[in-house]
């Protein structure tokens, strides 16, 4: 028996789903216009969080020491800050290496480090520390300044900052978007079924006559707008992965992104997360939708 009243919910939804074809079409386009919007700021973002993470791995802060600083001491600072909070990995830069490494960088200005060799070396040996969270830099920074044998400390401070607030704005963005969104669809949704509503109005009132339910007579409905919902999240999701991977060979491809070294999501990467997100936009927009549509006329 439950078998049969649900069978019969699921088909009615359905039935109304493909009985107003001109309605449903439309609703469909403006959800998978408003969805594709979403999707792109979505996008957007991931690819932000993706960036600024790949940042935060190879970014952070060169500590340099005293300069008659010992093994001991040296090691010493080397545990000392490994040991902090928020400080994901520290990598040690002899004195040796510093010059090799700026007389490899500055190979045409030899005549610069012409008066050094690597016996009368002017660089100090230093620590590349790591952060696990680039927020935390003035934090991490102001206790190693405290540690003893620390001369100076250099971090891109305006390089941080400006990553942390394009990924926060691009977060608040996503988010009113989204909220802006929801609420259109919701109000799109809602007016198709009313339509389907509206004109079953007297067999609802009858329905409501003989005993049904709230939920049996508002069931079929919430499962039509749920259909719409879903379709418009795959028909948006098909497109979006299309357009991403498209756009993303070709910026992959220039010669700028390869200058830099920069490099995105792949679809595949993401695409569980698009459809867990997309399913319940679908979902949930579709429900709340036909919830509403439908409230007008159960109060018989």
């Amino acid at each position: 028996m439950r078998y049969n009243v649900l069978s019969y919910l699921i088909g009615e939804g359905f039935r109304n789903f493909f009985k107003n074809k001109k309605s449903t079409g439309a609703s469909l386009m403006i959800m998978c216009a408003t969805m594709l919007i979403f999707g792109l700021f979505f996008l957007i973002g991931q690819n932000v969080n993706y960036l600024v993470k790949e940042v935060e791995s190879a970014q952070g802060m060169q500590v340099y020491m005293v300069k008659d600083a010992t093994e001991q001491q040296i090691q010493t600072l080397g545990e000392q800050i490994k040991n902090l909070d928020y400080v994901a990995r520290i990598e040690f830069v002899s004195k040796e290496q510093a010059f090799n490494i700026v007389q490899e960088k500055y190979k045409e200005y030899t005549s610069v480090l012409e008066p050094y060799t690597i016996e009368n070396n002017p660089f100090k040996a230093s620590y590349v520390v790591t952060l696990t969270d680039l927020t935390k830099s003035e934090e991490v920074r102001s206790q190693i300044e405290k540690l003893d044998n620390v001369n100076n400390i250099e971090m891109r401070d305006k390089v941080i900052d400006a990553l942390v607030n394009i990924a926060n704005g691009i977060r608040w963005i996503s988010f009113g978007i989204l909220v802006l969104l929801i609420i259109i669809s919701v109000f799109i949704i809602a007016n198709t079924i009313k339509l389907t509503v509206h004109a079953r109005r007297k067999e609802i009132s009858i329905m409501k006559y003989v005993g049904a339910t709230n939920g049996f007579i508002r069931w079929p409905f919430i499962v039509e707008g749920i259909i719409i919902g879903v379709i418009a999240a795959m028909i948006s999701i098909f497109i979006l992965g299309v357009g991403y991977n498209f756009v993303i060979h070709k910026i992959m491809q220039s010669s700028i992104t390869s200058m830099i070294n920069m490099t995105l999501l792949p679809f595949s990467e993401i695409f569980n997360l698009v459809i867990l997100v997309y399913l319940g936009l679908g979902i949930g927009i579709g429900s709340l939708g036909s919830i509403i549509s439908m409230r007008k006329y159960l109060e018989v």
